[in-house]
Order: structure tokens, then sequence, then C-alpha cells
């Protein structure tokens, strides 16, 4: 199996066969950051902007570096770009639909929608700290290199970002949310 660099390798000398290779490997991680960091819109004219960005920039790929980090990198200043670009609109978290998972148990579903709403409660900076480090698993150092901020940043970033997560978890009046007995 090719390493990802010698793919960014083919794909700038024109192979399409690496293309899809490096698409098959990384579609769904780039797919389910672009969903989570826009909350659902726009997701697909973002993904396909991110792979015409990577083919475009394979001859310029750095071979030290991760091509995921670098897809990211990518994927991150077109979503920067399109915040500009788009009115500020205020989200419901309650309106938001599932993030694509192939999930079919209606528990699993149920906590990944209460997931989505709490993570669509996050300012922006907040919410792409936690889907890089925590629904990417990438390291804090990777996370910091693809926002091009200081690891301290991506970590002060993460403590606020789940303090907030866990007082929206416990619901309004700032105790745990209660079932009702009965």
């Amino acid at each position: 199996m090719a390493a990802d660099a010698d793919l960014v390798a083919a794909v700038a000398a024109g192979d399409e066969s690496a293309l899809r290779e490096l698409c098959r490997r990384h579609e769904r991680p780039l797919y389910q950051f672009l969903y989570r960091h826009t909350l659902g819109r726009d997701v697909d004219d973002l993904f396909q902007e991110t792979w015409l960005r990577v083919v475009r920039a394979a001859p310029r790929f750095d071979r030290s570096r991760r091509f995921s980090t670098w897809m990211f990198q990518i994927a991150v200043n077109l979503c920067r770009d399109w915040r500009r670009r788009e009115p500020p609109t205020p989200v419901d978290p309650a309106s938001l639909e599932e993030a694509p998972t192939g999930l079919d148990e209606p528990a699993r579903v149920e906590a990944a929608l209460d997931a989505e709403r709490l993570l669509a409660a996050l300012p922006e900076n907040q919410r792409s700290v936690v889907v890089l480090r925590y629904y990417l698993d990438l390291s804090e150092a990777e996370v910091a290199d693809i926002l091009d901020c200081p690891r301290g940043t991506v970590k002060s970033r993460l403590h606020h970002a789940m303090a907030r997560l866990a007082a929206l978890a416990r619901g309004p009046g700032g105790g745990a949310a209660k079932e009702p007995v009965g």
C-alpha cells in the first residue's frame, strides 16, 4: 500500500487513481470535519473545493508533513473563507440533522444527535479544536499545526470548550438534568 506522500506525488503527476485512493482514505474524516465545522451547510461544495485545492497544490506538498494535516489545513482555510462570505445565521441546535455516520441503533443515533446539538452551541474556534482533537483523534500538536496557533492555545480552547459543553449538558440552572420520577 502506497504512503499518502507517494500518492500526492502521483496526483501531482496527473495520476487519477492516486487521487481516488487518497479520497477513499480520507473522505469520511474530511466530510465529517466539514459537516461539523459548518453545521451541515454547504458541506458538499466545501468538500469538493478541498479536493480541488489538494490537486492544484499537490506539486507543492512538503513530503516531510503528514498529508492529513495538510489536507485539514486546506479545509480549515476554506471554512474560514466560507464564514466570511456567509451571513451569520443563528443556529437552533434542536434543528440540526445527524452527521452522516452509518449508525442504525436508535440509542447511538440519539446520543450522536445530542453531541451534535452541543457542538453547534460552541463558538467556531472551540468547535474546530474539539472536532479535530476528539472526533478526528488528532494530537494537540497536529491541531495546532492545522489551525496555525500555539499548542497552548489549543489546550486553552479545549479546556474552555469542555467546560462549556459540560455546562450545556447539565442544562438550565447549572444542575444535572433530572429524569422525571415514576
